[in-house]
C-alpha cells in the first residue's frame, strides 16, 4: 500500500511515478494527480471532494485518503518543455514511423507529415484496471460485464505552433493530461483543419474531460477525427488503456 514505483515515462524535470492501493497518501508540494482507475480518488480535505476516473487535478500539500491507481507527475515548472527530448528513449515521432509511407497515428487518414516536430518519450505499463467499457464512457446502456485493460502511460512534446496530425483510429480508450504550456486537443468532422467543431483549451493539470471514443457494435473503439494542438511549447502525459480480455 502507498508503494511508489518510478516509471520510465519520466523526462528531465518530470519525475512520474504510480501508486496502486493508496490510503492516507501523503501529497507533499505541488503534484499533477491522475486517476487512472475505475473509482473516484478520495482528497482527504473538507468537504471531501473527489477527483473523478479519467481525470486529474493539481493537489498541493495535501492527502490523499484512498484511491485505486494513481500517476504522481512532480514537475519542475522552472524547466523548459523542450528539455524533455534529452532524456532517455525520447524519439523524433516521424523516426519511429520508418521509410514506409504511413498515416497520422494509428489512422487510415491523411500520411503523417514527416516535418513534425512531434516527439514521444518511452511508454510504461501502469498497471491493469477493470472496466465496463460502456459504463466508462457515459453511455446510456452499459453491459454491467468487467472487462480487463492494461494501462500504459508515455510523455509528448511538441513546440510552439505544432498540428500533432488529425487522426481517428486507436484500438484503445485514451484521455490526454496537460503537463508543461497551453495545448489544446480539437475535433474534426473531417481530416481538414477547416471543419473543426470542438476546441479544448488545456492547462497544466488539466485532462480532456471523458474519453473522446464511443463503443462500436462489435466492441471496439469508434472517435472523431481529432488532433492535440500545442499553443505554446507544451509536454503532455498520453494515458491509454489497451483491452487485455476477450470480447
Amino acid at each position: 500500500m502507498n508503494t511508489l514505483v518510478p516509471l520510465a515515462a519520466s523526462a528531465p524535470g518530470i519525475a512520474a511515478l504510480r501508486v496502486e492501493d493508496a490510503k492516507d497518501l501523503p501529497v507533499r508540494g505541488r503534484t499533477v494527480v491522475v486517476n487512472t482507475g475505475a473509482r473516484p480518488a478520495v482528497v482527504d480535505e473538507s468537504p471531501v471532494k473527489s477527483i473523478p476516473p479519467f481525470s486529474s487535478t493539481i493537489l498541493v500539500d495535501t492527502r490523499i485518503r484512498l484511491a485505486d491507481s494513481l500517476i504522481l507527475l512532480r514537475v519542475d515548472e522552472s524547466a523548459a518543455a523542450a528539455d524533455v527530448v534529452s532524456g532517455p528513449g525520447w524519439n523524433l515521432y516521424a523516426s519511429l514511423l520508418g521509410d514506409a509511407p504511413a498515416p497520422a497515428p494509428d489512422s487510415p487518414g491523411p500520411a503523417f507529415p514527416r516535418d513534425t516536430p512531434l516527439w514521444r518519450g518511452p511508454q510504461d505499463g501502469a498497471g491493469t484496471v477493470l472496466l465496463d467499457p460502456a459504463a466508462a464512457l457515459g453511455e446510456p446502456d452499459p453491459t454491467g460485464r468487467q472487462e480487463e485493460f492494461e494501462v500504459r502511460v508515455n510523455l509528448w512534446f511538441a513546440p510552439a505552433g505544432t498540428d500533432c496530425a488529425i487522426h481517428n483510429l486507436h484500438d484503445f480508450i485514451e484521455v490526454h493530461t496537460q503537463v508543461l504550456g497551453i495545448g489544446r486537443m480539437q475535433k474534426f468532422r473531417t481530416p481538414d483543419h477547416g471543419s473543426l467543431y470542438e476546441d479544448l483549451l488545456m492547462a497544466p493539470g488539466y485532462t480532456t474531460p471523458q474519453p473522446f471514443c464511443a463503443t462500436g457494435p462489435d466492441g471496439t473503439f469508434t472517435y472523431p477525427w481529432h488532433q492535440y494542438h500545442a499553443d505554446t511549447d507544451c509536454v503532455w502525459l498520453a494515458v491509454e488503456y489497451h483491452r487485455r480480455t476477450n470480447r
